[in-house]
């Protein structure tokens, strides 16, 4: 997605992003503090961080191809 100037880096929202939506986050430089206007989640850079990437398990092995299905 292009970043129209939403603040720093372009940052996924967490709580979108746990349900398969890839919505932008905006930053408020008053508050210093990035939010979705999806669904109102509030919180700093590193929380922000922190939840994109307790999320990112989930496509940890994308890229993978699985031969065998006996996982014995």
């Amino acid at each position: 997605m292009a970043q129209a100037g939403k603040g720093r880096l372009n940052y996924r929202c967490p709580s979108c992003f746990m349900r398969d939506l890839d919505i932008d986050m905006f930053y408020d430089k008053e508050k210093k503090e990035y939010y979705c206007i999806r669904c109102q989640y509030v919180g700093t850079e590193e929380d922000v961080l922190e939840k994109n990437e307790m999320v990112r398990f989930r496509y940890k092995d994308m890229y993978k191809r699985f031969t065998r299905f006996d996982f014995e």
